[in-house]
């Protein structure tokens, strides 16, 4: 899948990511119709925070202020103490799909990851890249690092980026020492795969303007125009001496401290500014809250105002250097001077047909929990199913049905006392007046569906009075509910065992025509990509011909889930390696899979390592499809299954959703006894998702 977005962030502070920024953007506006531009964090302090103002009205982009932000700091931070990031996450997933559903193209800018140092211990950033599964570029300070030190910081965030799961696009070097970046390109250009490029150091981008400095410090215009606001300031100096002293120390771009009664230094920079060959220096700066007398200042309203800029702060000089010092050299709307700059030192330092030509080369396979969940959340909610629960005394399922109505995922019909379950819910601070609840006890329908299910199974020795008592049931009731198109799917399982859930499926649902056996599979969410695993819940033994039916309808449940199914049919043995009983079952399987499904990827036997991983892969099936890429796993036996999701879900922290049922004429699932509130959620939608598909839409 190909990108839509670019996220640029910087690793160090000063980097000069607004200026890189600032060149990107204007190639993109010259290559898409509509470009956003969007930051997942910003400052707490800011209402209209710079970089985001600065953006929307250089470039005139066709956005509010709200669109451009995801979150301030203290909402992520509250977001990380409370472990809640996940719904962070999706928030920013959903922002940036509006964004990419109105735009061409969206570039996202970071912040600079030294403003969370003290408090994560990992690249703020590229989690947050990750999980938009967009291209990542880091921005590198180079200044005042030799080539050894900008060689290794370059490998460090590679490997740093590697390890997180980034798509990483290219590496930009900033602010090079001149006399280091030749010998540093021809080191570079033996690295045939390497994107880096390299910026220069630029005094005018490196140097605040009066623009700038005037506006933090808040001083007072007292002679000038705003045309020489853009002027750049290159060195700060206090005029401590006398005249003659001071006309030997000044020099272009100097920004000169001076005490408000010093009149002939006043005088003397004008004089300076208009004598050939000597120093023009920016402005002056009068401290100390002292006025200029009448005189004074008619002798300064005779001469031209473009001349020198002067201002004055009540501060002394000692307070205002210091102040000074602390400003940190920025490009604002009014810096056309700097702007230019900023673009044409992004012209001259990239290549764009290589950049470009790596940007369609770089495939977009990320898929991160987050994203998942996301994914099948938004599928769930574009079509809206009614999803039955009939364990309403859970708290669980309680907290879950609050969720799924508030995010108007599906709709919700509960099974129970309304009153027990109303009290509870309100006792619990939830909020479910938008759930049906329905009592299968003083229901009217009980009549009709115990009548119904006796004629089922009349011929199978079942009683009127047994048809009753067993309707009774909730879980026989909400599958009965089903089956008369009452409702569209139900999820059951957290104090019911998976006997209780999938016994009057198969009794009242069954399966699908050309389905001889209902089985379960789990969707394993890793870091960077979701791994399915079937069968692990339900068939403790399948045969060859059973084995071969999981791995077709496994295979049908990815497709409709978005994921490419390339399917290793496991056992202990790879390829022609191995014989025994339980590896020709696998064998035999495969066959027959291929058999009847030619247009699916199926390969077997394998053991899971060859299925996982190139390097074994190419060594064990080395022409094998499926080898090292699988992303459907079957397993031979229910031991094998079970066991293999459980371990890897307890030693990576891997997401395991599930167990989903398939092979059903109607979506069932059962949950697991130990299931958490977002387990039941998910499971939810998942079955809106298979009752979308069960109706063909």
């Amino acid at each position: 899948m190909q990108s839509k977005s670019i996220y640029i962030a910087s690793n160090q502070p000063e980097g000069g990511s607004l200026a890189i920024t600032i060149g990107l953007m204007s190639t993109l506006k010259g290559k898409y119709k509509k470009v956003a531009f969007f930051r997942p964090i910003i400052p707490n302090d800011s209402t209209n925070e710079s970089d985001i103002d600065f953006m929307i009205n250089y470039f005139e982009l066709d956005m509010d202020y709200n669109e451009c932000f995801g979150f301030k700091v203290d909402e992520y931070i509250n977001a990380y103490a409370t472990n809640t990031e996940d719904e962070l996450y999706q928030t920013l997933i959903s922002r940036i799909k509006t964004l990419e559903d109105t735009h061409d193209f969206v570039l996202i800018q970071g912040s600079s990851k030294y403003q969370f140092e003290t408090l994560f211990d990992f690249d703020i950033n590229l989690r947050i890249a990750r999980n938009l599964g967009t291209l990542y570029i880091p921005v590198l300070n180079a200044k005042d690092k030799n080539i050894y030190d900008v060689i290794t910081q370059a490998s460090i965030v590679k490997e740093a980026i590697k390890e997180e799961g980034c798509i990483h696009l290219a590496t930009f070097v900033n602010r090079c020492d001149k006399n280091i970046i030749n010998d540093l390109k021809s080191y570079l250009q033996k690295k045939e795969n390497e994107q880096i490029y390299l910026f220069p150091e630029d005094t005018e981008l490196a140097s605040p303007t009066l623009n700038q400095l005037y506006h933090e410090l808040g001083a007072i215009k007292i002679f000038g125009d705003d045309s020489q606001l853009d002027r750049l300031i290159y060195n700060n100096k206090i005029a401590s001496m006398g005249v003659e002293k001071y006309l030997e120390h000044i020099e272009d771009g100097d920004l000169v401290i001076v005490a408000g009664d010093r009149v002939d230094i006043i005088l003397s920079s004008i004089i300076s500014f208009y004598a050939p060959n000597h120093a023009n220096i920016s402005g002056l700066l009068l401290t100390g809250d002292i006025n200029l007398s009448k005189k004074v200042l008619n002798i300064l309203n005779d001469l031209d105002k473009s001349v020198l800029p002067i201002w004055c702060l009540s501060d002394n000089s000692f307070q205002t250097i210091k102040m000074i010092e602390e400003i940190k050299p920025k490009i604002m709307l009014q810096d056309t001077k700097k702007i230019s700059l900023a673009k044409g030192l992004f012209d001259k330092s990239i290549n764009m047909e290589r950049l470009s030509k790596q940007f369609f080369n770089s495939s977009n396979n990320i898929l991160t929990p987050v994203m998942f969940e996301y994914q099948i959340l938004e599928k769930a909610q574009s079509n809206k199913q009614r999803i039955i629960l009939p364990e309403s005394s859970d708290e669980r399922i309680l907290r879950a049905t609050d969720i799924l109505l508030h995010r108007d995922i599906v709709d919700i019909i509960l099974l129970g006392n309304k009153e027990e379950i109303e009290h509870r819910s309100s006792q619990l601070g939830l909020d479910i007046s938008g759930a049906t609840i329905i009592d299968p006890k003083s229901s009217r329908m009980l009549i009709d569906f115990a009548h119904t299910f006796y004629l089922m199974r009349k011929d199978k020795g079942l009683s009127k009075k047994m048809a009753c008592d067993t309707m009774d049931l909730v879980s026989y009731f909400a599958i009965m509910m089903i089956y008369k198109g009452l409702a569209d799917g139900m999820v059951s399982g957290a104090i019911h065992t998976t006997a209780d859930t999938v016994r009057p499926a198969l009794q009242i649902i069954k399966t699908k025509p050309d389905i001889d056996i209902v089985s379960s599979l789990f969707f394993m969410c890793l870091d960077t990509k979701v791994l399915i695993y079937a069968d692990c819940a339900i068939n403790q033994n399948p045969n060859a011909q059973e084995l071969a039916s999981i791995a077709i309808t496994s295979a049908d449940t990815a497709i409709n889930f978005g994921i490419v199914p390339k399917v290793a049919m496991l056992s202990y043995s790879t390829g022609d390696s191995g014989n025994g009983k339980a590896v020709e079952k696998v064998r035999e399987a495969t066959r027959i899979a291929k058999k009847l499904r030619p247009d699916l990827i199926i390969d077997g036997p394998m053991q899971y390592d060859t299925a996982i991983d190139k390097d074994v892969a190419k060594q064990k099936l080395p022409n094998s499809k499926v080898g090292g890429e699988a992303t459907l796993f079957i397993f031979p036996d229910l031991n094998t299954g079970n066991n293999t999701y459980k371990a890897v879900q307890r030693s990576t922290g891997a997401l395991a959703i599930g167990p989903i049922l398939q092979g059903l004429k109607k979506p069932i699932n059962d949950l697991s006894r130990g299931c958490l509130v977002d387990d039941i959620v998910n499971t939810v939608a998942i079955t809106a998702i298979q009752a979308q598909q069960s109706k063909g839409s």
